[in-house]
Formats: C-alpha cells, sequence, structure tokens
C-alpha cells in the first residue's frame, strides 16, 4: 500500500514537472518571438571579431537588449546557429525579437558606412578623406605613396589618376587599403572600357595617355556638354604637335607653391607639367576624371578650334575658337567681363 502511494506521489510530480516545462517552453518560446523590451529606438551594435556566444549575450544583458540570456544561448544552440554569428556592426530597430536578433548576427547583413571621392580631387585629397572618415581603419595613413601603390600591387604606377571617383560602401573596420583597392580596380575596368571605344587614329598611344588627357578635361571643365569640345582642342593640339597650353597641369607642377593664383611667372617656371614650357601630356595625370572625362578623351568633338577660354558668364562655359587672332579677342572680352563685376 505504501508502496502504491509512493508511486502514485511521483506520478503526480513527474506530471507537474511535464507541465512545468511545458510551460516554461512555451513560455520561452513566446519570450524568444517577442519584441525586445529594452530596444525603444534603432541603435547600432557592433559583435567585435572573436567573440562567443555567450560573450555576445552578456554584452547585450549588459546593455538592457537581452534580459534572458541563457534562453537566447539555448536557442542558438538548438537552432544550430552558434557558430555562425559574425561580427560587424548592426543595426538594431525597434520590434526586433531575441530570435530576429540571432538570424541578423548570423546573416552578416552589417551596416554599411560610405565614402566618396569627388571627380578631380587628387590623391592627396582621397588620403585626407579616408584618414578622416572615424569608420574607417587607417592603416596606411601615415605611409608615403609608393608604400601605397606597392601594396596595391601597382608599383609601377604614379598613384595620380588611379583612383575611380564614385561612393564606395563598406562596413565599419575595412581598412583604407581594402577602398583604395575597391577604386583603383574600378579605374582600370573604366578605362580599360573606355580605350576599346577608342576612335580611329587618336595621337595616343596608351591607355594610360587617355587617362592623363581625362584628368586634364576633368580639370577644364565642370560641363559635361563642353568635356566633348575640349578634349577636342588637346587632341588637335597634340596632332599638330603645339603645347597644350592649359593651366591645370602648371597648377598641379606647382604644388604647395600655389596660392590660388596662377601669374604670369608660373606659366614660364618650367616643371614637368608645365605645358606652357614643355610639348606633349604632363608625365601622370592631375587629378582623377570621372567617366565622362574619360570617354571624351577618347571620343572627343574634333573641329577647327585649338583654342577656348572662359566665356565670364557665371555657368562655366568656354568660348571655342579657331585662330589666335579670335581667342585674344575672347580673352579680352573675358577680362572686361571680370572688370564690370
Amino acid at each position: 500500500m505504501l508502496i502504491r502511494l509512493l508511486l502514485r506521489g511521483l506520478g503526480v510530480l513527474l506530471l507537474l514537472s511535464l507541465i512545468a516545462a511545458a510551460l516554461a517552453g512555451a513560455w520561452s518560446y513566446q519570450w524568444l518571438r517577442s519584441p525586445i523590451d529594452g530596444l525603444e529606438q534603432s541603435r547600432t551594435i557592433d559583435v567585435p571579431k572573436g567573440s562567443s556566444l555567450r560573450g555576445v549575450a552578456t554584452s547585450l544583458h549588459d546593455q538592457g537588449l537581452l534580459d534572458q540570456p541563457r534562453i537566447w544561448i539555448a536557442w542558438a544552440r538548438l537552432t544550430g546557429s552558434a557558430q555562425g554569428i559574425k561580427a560587424g556592426e548592426y543595426l538594431l530597430q525597434p520590434g526586433l525579437t531575441p530570435e530576429g536578433l540571432l538570424e541578423l548576427f548570423s546573416s552578416g547583413q552589417v551596416v554599411l558606412h560610405a565614402v566618396t571621392f569627388v571627380e578631380g580631387s587628387t590623391f592627396g585629397d582621397i588620403r585626407k578623406i579616408l584618414h578622416a572618415n572615424p569608420a574607417i581603419r587607417a592603416e596606411y595613413a601615415d605611409l608615403p605613396d609608393e608604400r601605397i601603390m606597392h601594396a596595391l600591387g601597382a608599383a609601377a604606377l604614379h598613384p595620380e589618376g588611379q583612383f575611380f571617383p564614385d561612393t564606395y560602401h563598406f562596413a565599419r573596420g575595412t581598412r583604407d587599403l581594402d577602398i583604395l583597392a575597391m577604386a583603383h580596380r574600378r579605374l582600370n575596368q573604366e578605362l580599360e572600357a573606355a580605350w576599346q571605344t577608342r576612335a580611329p587614329d587618336l595621337p595616343l598611344a596608351s591607355a594610360y595617355e587617355a587617362l592623363i588627357l581625362a584628368s586634364i578635361i576633368e580639370k577644364e571643365t565642370a560641363l559635361e556638354s563642353e568635356r566633348g569640345r575640349i578634349a577636342g582642342v588637346f587632341v588637335e593640339r597634340l596632332r599638330r604637335g603645339m603645347r597644350l597650353q592649359t593651366d591645370p597641369t602648371v597648377i598641379y607642377g606647382m604644388l604647395e607653391a600655389y596660392d590660388g593664383n596662377i601669374r604670369r611667372a608660373d606659366l614660364t617656371r618650367d616643371t614637368p607639367y608645365n605645358t606652357y614650357t614643355r610639348a606633349g601630356l604632363p608625365p601622370t595625370p592631375i587629378a582623377m576624371p570621372g567617366l565622362q572625362s574619360l570617354r571624351a578623351a577618347v571620343q572627343p568633338e574634333v573641329s577647327d578650334a585649338l583654342f577656348f577660354v572662359a566665356t565670364g558668364e557665371g555657368d562655366g562655359s568656354h568660348y571655342f575658337s579657331a585662330t589666335l587672332a579670335e581667342h585674344n579677342e575672347a580673352v579680352r572680352r573675358y577680362l572686361r567681363r571680370l572688370r564690370e563685376r
């Protein structure tokens, strides 16, 4: 009789335990699918590289985002997600559940930051942009240009013009070199594509010369409608053996001596980039050309124009001339407009 009573009591306890376990499981299941209490507004969370599941859960608990870390850990192990958590910066939105949080960390859908390289910028400009961005790991910020190009596998190239102007997206902690590598690959792709469409009989010996010309075009005008005509002037000058006589190359060769003004003495002072004193193209690009300038360099609008000067209208436009006399008159008109202003 006593044994029977004991067995009956054990049965009741077992039943009660099963009921309690079922209730706990149901509650845990509901908790996993309920919005996170502490997530009342959007915020970012960083999962450091090499973090363990328990370490991530503890960090989330400490930040008030995971009030039941043990349940979260158990669910991660049960679903096989424990080893799938990826490092990075994640954006957490209100309404996210603990289950959804685990799925987010396993997806690797990290927050992407952006950096923009603007057309006409120099390599020095983009180095400053990279260094100023707090989301970029600046490993090469203090190294000389030559070391950077060597690390990119392009040791023989001068860095100017070797990066394509665009907006590049990256995860926090991406190295500055990796972003430069993206821009360098893009430049090579766009330059090769443009070179394959070049007009016949161009006075350019290589795609690199086209890149140099494109950089000059980029610095000469911001008007897309004029790029082809300006390219045509330079191409025709090259064909005739005339010097390019373009101020942007002179300015580039002046380096730190340029104070915002270019003087007559600067035009006569010889440097490798002074296209008033030296024939042909300068030795390297002088800036990052955009896609339209690249295309203009290989498909110029050649005419009888050999000169151009700003109109002074304030819209960035130029007046194109076929003769020196016509050009000189255009220069006088431009100077008069400047004086009137």
